[in-house]
């Protein structure tokens, strides 16, 4: 779970779409900061903002390398985010499966249809 001291929780750090974009980026390798930025059509300032949210929330790690600072993926926080989709999937399977045998069900009916037209 996220720890109670994060300024952002997961969350709010996924809810933008540039700041998964960054995570899927980081998700193959540590990059530093001109790397990823390379990547965006913003500047390094507000790629740097973007990341700072991430590692507020735990999703991404900094460590310095000499003079540069390099970023990865942390995944472990979004187990939260996974197993709140989960509880939600078995609401949204239940509701496919009952869509499916209503039109399954349906089926034989139409067919009915077709033939008292003809």
């Amino acid at each position: 779970m996220a720890s109670s001291h994060a300024k952002h929780d997961v969350f709010q750090a996924v809810a933008d779409p540039t700041r998964r974009k960054l995570l899927k980026l980081l998700s193959n390798q540590e990059m530093s900061i001109t790397v990823i930025s390379d990547h965006f059509p913003m500047t390094r300032t507000a790629v740097a903002k973007h990341l700072h949210i991430l590692e507020d929330a735990g999703l991404v790690k900094e460590r310095k390398a000499g003079r540069e600072k390099r970023y990865r993926l942390e995944p472990e926080p979004l187990m939260e985010l996974r197993d709140w989709l989960n509880y939600f999937e078995l609401f949204w399977e239940n509701k496919l499966n009952a869509l499916k045998a209503f039109v399954e069900s349906d089926v034989p009916a139409k067919k009915d249809i077709d033939k008292q037209q003809k």
